[in-house]
């Protein structure tokens, strides 16, 4: 006859690990959907009428502050220079010969051999001559300015889009469009906070989420669309003065050195704000189960029965996952043997210790 079930025993309790979730200060980053930028974009237009004669670039070249990108006809302008210097001589002879009836007048003058009438008309012509060699002068500066208009070049280092005009076409001073520059070392990078993130950052203890002149604002990381890190590094310059009334956020804008010229205006990216450090609970990452209602973590009450904690996550930190919610610094989270672990069961905690590695160490 076999023993009853009590004289055989009660199956044993199965052994699974655990340990408290490691507290430690994180650094927070929120991501934002960023637009890439060019950190200034100028539309070349001639600043003087001509005909086009050359065009010095490649389509898509880059370009340096001062590289010569089209030339027009140079020779009415080099008439028009040669013809203000010749009205130049022409004052400077009717200021000399003005000059000369003074000096000659004024002993006669005060000899009384002359009217006093004559010498103020002698005085009032070398005042003429004198304002007409300025107007000389300065019809020539603007003649041999016309002239070095007639070479337009890049105002400031960057990219060139295609010509939009050929040799021997005529262009409007101010008008026609040429070509368009872009600056693209260092970039800017758009994006949109909300109301809630913003209030955020800007009570956070770093500060800065809204610089003033001068002062480098809250640091950002950047990845493109086919980047796995955030190799991009930067910082907001720019908040705007309020939120858009219908989508509730507000535009800000970070710069991002490029000096490989590898970000290109019009893309997208995602952009990692800083956002201060934060103290947080952090569990290994595989401590983490999933279910129909979201993601938890099994802890085990001091009865030895398991519970289910249904947490919100954060990033990895040094292998471990950040708990943002849902769990409690002293709750004993089951971080070995989780398959011998089920909701409402009892189960024989071993103590092991949580450190900053992808498992936890436990033996």
């Amino acid at each position: 006859m076999a023993p009853p079930a009590s004289a055989q025993g009660a199956p044993s309790a199965p052994p699974v690990t655990v340990a408290t979730p490691l507290s430690r200060s994180v650094t927070q980053w929120d991501e934002h959907t960023g637009r890439i930028e060019p950190s200034a974009r100028v539309e070349i237009r001639p600043r003087v009428s001509g005909q086009v004669t050359q065009v010095h670039f490649r389509d898509g070249a880059l370009v340096r502050t001062g590289d010569l990108l089209f030339t027009l006809d140079r020779r009415p302008f080099q008439i028009a220079v040669d013809s203000a210097r010749a009205e130049l001589g022409r004052a400077e002879a009717r200021l000399t010969l003005a000059e000369q009836q003074v000096q000659r007048y004024t002993p006669l003058v005060a000899q009384r051999f002359a009217p006093e009438a004559e010498m103020d008309t002698r005085r009032s012509s070398l005042r003429e001559a004198q304002a007409g060699l300025a107007a000389a002068r300065a019809a020539l500066q603007q003649a041999e300015l016309d002239l070095e208009f007639s070479e337009i070049r890049a105002p400031r280092p960057g990219r060139v889009s295609d010509r939009r005009v050929d040799a021997g076409n005529l262009v409007q001073q101010g008008t026609t469009l040429l070509t368009t520059l872009v600056a693209l070392d260092p970039v800017y990078v758009s994006f949109d906070a909300s109301e809630a993130q913003y209030l955020r950052y800007a009570s956070a203890a770093a500060g800065g989420f809204r610089p003033a002149a001068g002062e480098a604002g809250v640091q950002v990381q950047l990845r493109l669309l086919d980047e796995t890190g955030f190799g991009h590094e930067g910082r907001v310059d720019f908040v705007d003065s309020t939120f858009d009334g219908r989508s509730g956020t507000i535009r800000g804008r970070a710069v991002v050195a490029n000096p490989e010229l590898f970000l290109t205006p019009g893309s997208f990216a995602r952009l990692r704000l800083f956002a201060g450090d934060v103290p947080a609970l952090l569990v290994p990452d595989a401590a983490v189960v999933a279910d129909q209602s979201g993601r938890m973590v099994l802890t085990v009450t001091p009865d030895g029965t398991v519970a289910p904690r249904t947490v919100q996550l954060g990033p990895l930190v040094q292998g471990l996952r950040v708990v943002r919610s849902g769990l409690a610094p002293e709750d004993r989270v089951i971080i070995g043997g989780l398959h011998r672990a089920r909701p409402g069961s009892h189960v024989t905690a071993e103590p092991g210790r949580i450190g900053p590695s992808p498992l936890a160490s436990a033996e």
